[in-house]
């Protein structure tokens, strides 16, 4: 599997990456033996890019991962969580379904992203991942505090990276502006966007994507399937973690028509179609079971023609300025493919 380097950093990933949400019991659960077969599948199909957070599962997702990957050798993969929320410990009360994760309430989190917050954060994770480093940090979802993330936690995580205790940083979410704005008055190695960046939504090739490139960074993109649509377009298909609009399915399915006549599953499409910009250097895929990760490997190994990107231009279901398919896509931004 190609391997890419994030920005300037020396942080390597593969071109597919596992994200760790799902694991972390998201809406439903899913049986430790079965969280550790999809990271071992992940591992069968060359996958070396591991994506997790305290967020999810109240830090289910973490331990499990870290478990998993406990027995690989360290320096042959890449891991990357996330700081930004605190898990406070409380006395349980029912489940977190209402944060989308089917696990006790027993932690409370507590949004932090100053400097002494981001350190306590990344602290709590190698204690729940028990492995000895953590090779990307994220910014998380520092929506509503955009002030005290690029005053404390941004300057927090240069500093961590200048001692080498991570090897890159960057911010995740699911909007492009603010990401941009990282790209923009930051020294960021890289920056994860979800949803943003897909079949359906195609905001990210505004700014975020040329930004990237025009500065030598990277982007991993996730949520390419839009939270099921894409994956699935069918009833009661969710999009962006909501049930999805009537009128976007309806497009997610002549999606589908078109790129079956050219032979090509739409999960297929939806991850090509992901990392097909050059300042992509790894597509995540939300992983909950060994099936789920053995599609995706298939899929990204699927060819898609050329054809396909040209037809859904002809119908309008991409913007016809869009240069996917119409010539090799370079390395990442920034980086080395290998």
């Amino acid at each position: 599997m190609r391997r890419n380097t994030l920005g300037r950093s020396a942080v390597e990933t593969t071109e597919l990456g596992f994200g760790g949400a799902g694991i972390g019991n998201l809406y439903t659960p899913v049986a430790p033996d079965d969280a550790l077969a999809a990271v071992d599948a992940a591992w069968e199909r060359g996958v070396r890019a591991f994506d997790t957070a305290p967020h999810y599962g109240l830090g289910l997702s973490e331990r499990r991962l870290g478990g998993a990957l406990r027995s690989r050798p360290r320096d042959a993969y890449t891991l990357s969580t996330k700081a930004g929320r605190l898990l406070d410990p409380c006395p349980a009360d029912g489940t977190d379904l209402a944060q989308g994760f089917d696990v006790p309430a027993d932690h409370r989190r507590i949004w932090d992203f100053s400097a002494d917050g981001i350190r306590r954060s990344i602290e709590d994770s190698l204690r729940r991942l028990g492995l000895d480093r953590i090779d990307v940090v994220y910014l998380h979802d520092p929506d509503d505090h955009a002030e005290q993330a690029f005053r404390e936690g941004y300057p927090a995580l240069e500093r961590l990276r200048a001692e080498g205790v991570v090897g890159a940083i960057g911010a995740g979410m699911n909007q492009t502006a603010m990401l941009t704005r990282f790209l923009r008055d930051t020294d960021v190695d890289v920056v994860l966007c979800a949803g943003r960046h897909t079949l359906l939504d195609h905001s990210a090739r505004a700014e975020l994507l040329p930004e990237a490139v025009a500065r030598g960074r990277s982007v991993v993109v996730g949520g390419v399937f839009n939270s099921g649509l894409l994956a699935d377009p069918g009833p009661g298909a969710t999009y962006d973690y909501l049930p999805a609009p009537e009128r976007l399915i309806t497009r997610a399915r002549r999606i589908e028509r078109t790129a079956a006549r050219h032979g090509v599953p739409l999960r297929a499409a939806a991850l090509h179609y992901a990392r097909s910009h050059p300042a992509v250097a790894c597509t995540l895929v939300g992983v909950r079971s060994a099936e789920t990760m053995r599609d995706a490997a298939d899929r990204l190994a699927t060819p898609v023609p050329a054809a396909l990107w040209d037809e859904l231009r002809a119908e309008g279901l991409l913007p016809v300025d869009d240069p996917v398919g119409l010539a090799p896509a370079p390395g990442p931004a920034g980086g080395v493919a290998r």
